[in-house]
């Protein structure tokens, strides 16, 4: 696919992770605070997993390896 560059792809997720883990809490309370916290931890994992993963092309699909084990 012309104009994609897989490694800064995955370097915009690793930088998305980091925003979301740094994401200011709004003056927020009770159930919308509970809901705003589940999504800043969804988007988190996401943007994190995807942020750490390696690529390669098999058979003209782009092939995604997300490690599941924590980083020593």
């Amino acid at each position: 696919m012309a104009g994609l560059d897989v490694d800064a792809m995955i370097a915009r997720f690793a930088n998305r992770a980091q925003a979301a883990k740094e994401r200011p809490l709004p003056p927020v309370a009770g159930a919308e605070r509970n809901k705003f916290l589940e999504a800043r931890d969804t988007d988190f994992l996401d943007f994190n997993l995807l942020g750490h993963a390696s690529w390669e092309v098999e058979d003209d699909h782009l092939v995604l390896r997300i490690p599941l084990k924590p980083q020593s």
